[in-house]
């Protein structure tokens, strides 16, 4: 079967660290590439769930607070106040 080119735009850093993991794996980006394509075609779509971050039971406690006014910490003077106030 004849092979094609393709090409692929995403940032350098993104495409050093997914070689650098590929290569731990003993392949390279179009080898990943090639089994990403067949595993989607395998699943009759993307072979991953994709989903938007919910946040948790903290978070959404957190924001609640922050919304009436509760909770907060600053203005501070310094990072160093602030971070002071963090590992509180």
């Amino acid at each position: 079967m004849a092979k094609g080119n393709m090409t692929i735009r995403m940032e350098p850093e993104l495409k050093a660290q997914a070689a650098a993991l590929f290569k731990s794996l003993g392949m390279d980006l179009s080898t990943a590439t090639g089994i990403f394509y067949r595993q989607a075609l395998r699943c009759h779509g993307l072979p991953f769930e994709v989903k938007v971050d919910e946040p948790n039971a903290v978070t959404y406690a957190a924001m609640e607070a922050a919304e009436k006014g509760e909770d907060m910490y600053g203005p501070f003077d310094s990072v160093a106040d602030l971070m002071e106030a963090l590992n509180a």
